[in-house]
């Protein structure tokens, strides 16, 4: 079994800022989802909260009597967590299948499945704790990326991710488990966190190739994560 460093420390020692950055496109991103098939849930749910940070961007944007409720295993976010929490937002160092009792109307599942020895378990496990699951995956398995010598090793080695997938693979692992698909979206996730001489190369092609057909533009140069809206 690998060592799991998101309990060890190891995770904060190397990411001190634990994803923040990223919290503000996702919660964006999130209200998207919701705005677009008319939902409007009263009590949030997170699996892997993290710092909190998405769920605080919600709560600042959403109906003020919304409540939020973050999950993550690992104690140092939790403790990143603390600044972030009030009375109806609460991070909770537990294990969400763990919570007999809990239920939601929405779970947001972000950038967690990638990180699970056994996703089809972990989507059974969470199937009943809300009517409604939100996803989010990188989707780093590309044409692109495979060519790239190391790529996805490094990117394992740096994110601990277990597995890559593309929009195909991750809808199939769903459906698998028999979740019903409602909706789903891309996210030109390299546009947010565009780093180094090849990711500014690819932003213009990326562009033209997705404007053209946007599933091929995914496949072959990859930069885009996936929202997945389903029951």
């Amino acid at each position: 079994m690998p060592k799991n460093r998101f309990l060890t420390g190891e995770y904060l020692d190397r990411v001190p800022h634990w994803h923040t950055d990223d919290s503000a496109w996702k919660a964006k991103s999130v209200r998207h989802m919701l705005q677009r098939n008319r939902l409007s849930p009263r009590i949030i749910g997170e699996v892997g909260c993290g710092t909190g940070e998405v769920l605080r961007q919600l709560q600042l944007h959403m109906d003020p009597q919304c409540l939020f409720v973050g999950y993550d295993i690992a104690p140092q976010a939790i403790e990143l967590s603390r600044t972030r929490q009030n009375d109806r937002l609460e991070c909770r160092l537990a294990d969400i299948r763990e919570d007999a009792d809990v239920r939601f109307d929405l779970l947001l599942i972000l950038d967690v499945l990638e990180h699970q020895e056994n996703y089809f378990r972990f989507l059974r496990e969470s199937k009943s704790l809300a009517p409604y699951k939100l996803f989010h995956t990188v989707l780093d398995l590309s044409a692109q990326a495979v060519l790239r010598k190391e790529n996805l090793s490094n990117r394992r080695r740096f994110t601990d991710d277990l597995h890559f997938f593309t929009k195909e693979t991750f809808l199939q692992a769903l459906c698998d488990e028999d979740y019903e698909v409602l909706d789903w979206f891309y996210v030109p996730r390299s546009v947010h966190r565009a780093s180094g001489i090849t990711q500014t190369f690819l932003q213009l092609p990326r562009r033209i190739c997705f404007a053209l057909d946007s599933d091929f533009a995914a496949r072959l140069l990859g930069g885009y994560s996936l929202f997945v809206l389903a029951k």
